[in-house]
């Protein structure tokens, strides 16, 4: 029986059963590519509300610990509660977007993003401050659903990779603009001032991006995908005209439908069944090991780790602005080589990258040096990860899973992210006030676990993760599992069909 990877009972894609069918459309007309990068930069606009939330907090989080006398786990609540809404948010993205589609889940969003930077920002209590702050972790956990799958699923093979970077470029751009904004609330303004009035400004000033995503939603279009999933086959065909033409149409109309024809004979496709499972794991790895290399941890508290080596608070928060510039341009460097070199080459060189920052981060903190050398360990750190995981993670997860499970499964990866990055938040602060670990090896121990940890990470890349670039979603329903099962590697090898199992 045909199959899209090892022992599944999901039917294949018409190119995938074929692989010798010619290919629908190699280039968009300028028209085309015209249209189709307005639609992303509106969805991207989900990923820079993505990175400005979490950004945000890292000029904040000084003010407010010491607002509302914060102990080392309370510190780590008020920045890592954010992960907990992003967990609930990204665990139902894909049925809400699967019920209502992907337009519906933009909007909740974008309207959480309002309401949580307004609340948050005027927040009386600690406890009012967390729960606003949860509800703009729901919205991240939607939008960092829902940005990567739209923008898969409305872009050709070809330039998928650099597409679905766009996202990642958004959330760094995002975190790049807020560690300014940051920069600028606190700079000349009283030690006094920023602890009762700053950090609200801070917090506040995300409103004004919400509420642009909000008007420009209504002006794109649906996902083709999810219209032929509800029937609506006029209404993608109208769609998919924008970016095909004449028979591609058509064709492309035809294998969307024959992905999902096992999905509309049983309500849902097990991610547990068969062949599915493996893909799932993988999935969930690609999206949790990004969080293991200690991202989050710069992201939020790179201005209070700055400090300690640097000669007062905005010095740091200038730095934290220039480590952002970096993660812009190493993220576009990433964009740039994600289809001409493939997602492996870059997962495999950035790793290695973020391995010799963090460890050189690790020596710099624990000695206590000045701050020039660990901006430099950071920048090395920041342009390894922004090449790597920052940008192939996103794409990985949103094109690995058949159209069948693709919402649900993206959700169940996305929420496993969000998971370690709760850990990886709520933690680190504890290890680093630890007296424990500070006399036994130093204060350099929670960068180091981070070094560990990408290098355990990249021997599973290495072993399991497989190539994608340039293929159509349809097509990877056909390839992605093959480096899960030793059978299908065997038949790859010898040049036979991978359909035969």
């Amino acid at each position: 029986m045909p199959t899209s990877h090892p022992g599944s009972d999901t039917a294949t894609s018409s190119a995938s059963a074929n692989p010798a069918s010619p290919k629908i459309q190699e280039k968009l007309t300028p028209t085309q590519l015209v249209f189709l990068i307005k639609i992303i930069l509106v969805a991207a606009l989900g990923g820079l509300l993505f990175g400005y939330d979490t950004g945000v907090i890292s000029g904040a989080i000084g003010p407010i610990a010491q607002y509302f006398d914060l102990s080392a786990a309370e510190k780590g609540w008020a920045v890592s509660s954010v992960v907990i809404g992003c967990i609930g948010g990204a665990l139902i993205a894909g049925r809400l977007s699967i019920a209502y589609g992907r337009k519906a889940v933009f909007m909740l969003s974008a309207l959480m993003f309002t309401a949580s930077a307004l609340g948050s920002g005027l927040a009386s209590t600690f406890d009012a401050y967390i729960w606003w702050r949860i509800l703009g972790g729901i919205a991240v956990g939607m939008a960092s659903v829902m940005a990567p799958m739209y923008i898969s699923e409305m872009s050709p093979g070809y330039m998928r990779g650099r597409t679905v970077s766009l996202f990642q470029q958004s959330v760094v751009f995002g975190q790049m603009v807020v560690f300014f904004v940051n920069y600028f609330i606190a700079k000349g303004m009283a030690e006094t001032w920023i602890l009762n009035h700053g950090w609200r400004w801070m917090l506040g000033s995300e409103a004004i991006i919400s509420i642009l995503f909000a008007v420009l939603i209504p002006f794109v279009p649906e996902s083709p995908r999810w219209l032929v999933l509800k029937g609506r086959y006029e209404d993608a065909r109208k769609v998919l005209a924008r970016f095909y033409q004449g028979d591609a149409i058509d064709r492309t109309l035809g294998e969307i439908q024959q992905s999902f024809k096992h999905s509309e004979s049983k309500r849902n496709v097990s991610l547990r069944s068969k062949g599915m499972l493996g893909l799932v794991a993988i999935g969930i790895f690609i999206a949790a090991a990004q969080q293991l290399t200690g991202i989050n941890v710069v992201m939020y508290y790179a201005p209070d780790v700055l400090s300690t080596v640097t000669s007062s608070n905005e010095d740091a928060l200038l730095q934290t602005s220039i480590m952002g510039v970096t993660f812009v341009a190493g993220n576009l460097l990433g964009m740039l080589l994600i289809d001409k070199v493939g997602r492996r080459p870059l997962l495999i060189a950035g790793s290695l990258g973020s391995i010799v920052g963090m460890t050189f981060l690790g020596v710099v903190i624990g000695n206590g040096e000045p701050g020039i050398s660990a901006l430099i360990a950071l920048i090395v750190y920041v342009v390894s990860f922004a090449i790597s995981w920052g940008c192939v993670c996103w794409t990985l997860v949103s094109e690995i899973f058949p159209n069948a499970i693709r919402a649900r499964a993206m959700s169940l990866a996305v929420a496993s992210q969000w998971l370690l990055g709760f850990i990886v938040t709520q933690t680190f602060p504890m290890m680093r006030q630890s007296d424990f670990l500070n006399d036994l090896v130093g204060g350099g121990f929670s960068f180091w676990l981070y070094a560990v940890l990408t290098f355990l990470s990249l021997l599973v890349v290495l072993r399991y993760v497989p190539e994608t670039k340039g293929k159509t979603l349809e097509e990877l329903e056909g390839i992605t599992g093959t480096r899960l099962s030793k059978r299908r590697r065997r038949l790859a090898r010898q040049g036979l069909p991978l359909t035969t199992e």
